[in-house]
């Protein structure tokens, strides 16, 4: 009798095995709700200075040019693409989130579909079911070292990301599921990735290489690397030692029939999903309050223990706006709005803001569910207001609808400055799985100056 498969070997068969015509149309449609808000968040900062320094950088360390920069005229090789487009993706807090592990899906994952789909040649369909792939590794992983592998400081998008980036490669390259499970060992010696970088340029960078860093995994075991079958899950595997002692059935129970990445949500603002819950009860007490908001002198703020470990802290930067229980609130109830441009270091120089931001106050109510939020505020003559919110907008019980999202889309297209066929793009994204090749698609979704240089 042959020794059981390990969780590593069954996530190789997975990958390698499953067919796209079994998925069901609402997890396909899933997948592509995910792919054109990866998208459009990516096309928001093509201007970015972050952004165009990923992208100096990969150009001198480049290749072969064989994959799309979104919103850029370069192409770059195979990693190098993936790694800016990671970066692009996940620049402004703005992406998708599986609020369980608090990992944001597409941004390690999405990328390297992109990339090895236009090196292989591969069709739409094949592009999603390994973006699909992916991502439901990425966060089954995750969900087995939860909440003691982000407690310990692992930025988990990246950490666990790199799995799925692996996975994706390895079903794009039709690697072997023995390949393939070498793949996702050779990336467990990839993963890395820390929460104190991330109000900094390094937690970006972290993503980035989460992107290529499953690229590279995926490579060597094509070239015959291996790594120990229980590399994950093993008693000195990935797993224990990055975290507390992990739920191995999470990774693989019901592997197929339940899928996780359809839980994935989209945000309605550019801050991290925790605080979507303060935004909306501080717009709530905005509207009941009306001109009294000119008459807080405390904003108390509770939430769950993420909640506080992610935002109770000052504001020094943009970066900080969109982390900061204290920024958020203040935008919510000065301005009655969270738009991108309220993240940027205007707002943080703002006195007004700056003056609100001081009277918010983070207290942890560990009664509270995580995302959900309960606000109070205190007006001069003592009296107080409170709101609550457990499901704000974008969240799994009040999920963005399509034409959000592509509205979403829209606006970030014009902020990045790539808006030539933006109407274009989202039917192509729409349409991605009826596509025979993503060729169109990313020409589409380059710069208008690569369009016109052929």
């Amino acid at each position: 009798m042959g020794e059981a498969l390990s969780a590593t070997q069954i996530l190789g068969r997975f990958v390698t095995e499953s067919q796209f015509e079994a998925l069901p149309e609402a997890l396909r449609h899933e997948g592509r709700r995910s792919i054109l808000n990866h998208v459009g968040c990516a096309l928001g900062v093509a201007r970015d200075p972050a952004v165009v320094t990923a992208l100096e950088i990969m150009r001198e360390a480049s290749g072969k040019q064989s994959a799309t920069v979104l919103g850029q005229r370069d192409r770059l090789g195979v990693m190098e693409a993936a790694f800016v487009n990671a970066i692009a993706s996940n620049l402004l807090d703005y992406d998708d989130t599986h609020l369980r592990t608090v990992i944001h899906p597409s941004a390690p994952v999405a990328p390297v579909a992109f990339a090895l789909g236009e090196e292989t040649g591969a069709s739409g369909a094949e592009v999603l079911h390994a973006f699909l792939l992916g991502a439901e590794i990425a966060c089954r992983i995750g969900n087995a070292v939860s909440p003691g592998h982000y407690a310990r400081g692992w930025h988990i998008t990246t950490s666990c990301g790199v799995f799925g980036a692996a996975a994706v490669a390895a079903r794009l390259m039709r690697l072997s599921a023995e390949q393939t499970a070498d793949a996702l060992g050779i990336a467990a010696s990839q993963s890395g990735g820390i929460v104190e970088n991330l109000a900094t340029a390094a937690k970006n960078i972290g993503v980035g290489n989460a992107a290529r860093n499953g690229i590279l995994a995926a490579r060597f075991a094509a070239r015959g690397y291996r790594a120990a079958p229980r590399a994950i899950e093993g008693p000195l595997g990935w797993a224990r030692a990055m975290g507390d002692e992990p739920v191995l059935t999470e990774i693989t129970e019901g592997l197929g029939q339940r899928w996780e990445i359809a839980r994935n949500t989209y945000k309605p603002y550019a801050a991290g999903i925790v605080f979507h819950a303060v935004i909306d009860a501080c717009l709530a007490l905005r509207e009941q309050l009306g001109a009294a908001v000119a008459q807080i002198t405390r904003v108390t703020v509770a939430g769950d223990a993420l909640l506080l470990a992610r935002g109770d802290r000052a504001v020094r930067n943009e970066r900080d706006t969109r982390v900061s229980i204290h920024h958020c609130a203040a935008i919510a109830l000065l301005l009655g709005r969270a738009d991108v441009a309220d993240f940027d270091m205007a707002a943080v120089q703002d006195p007004m803001l700056a003056a609100i931001r001081t009277k918010v106050l983070a207290e942890c109510d560990a009664s509270l569910p995580r995302g959900a939020a309960r606000v109070t505020v205190t007006l001069a003559d003592g009296s107080t207001h409170q709101a609550y919110v457990e499901h704000p907008r974008g969240s799994a019980g009040r999920p963005l609808s399509d034409a959000e999202l592509a509205a979403k889309y829209r606006a970030n297209a014009a902020i990045g400055g790539t808006t030539a066929d933006v109407e274009g793009q989202i039917a192509a994204l729409w349409a991605l799985d009826r596509s025979a090749s993503i060729a169109p698609l990313m020409a589409l979704l380059s710069s208008p100056a690569h369009n016109a240089a052929g």
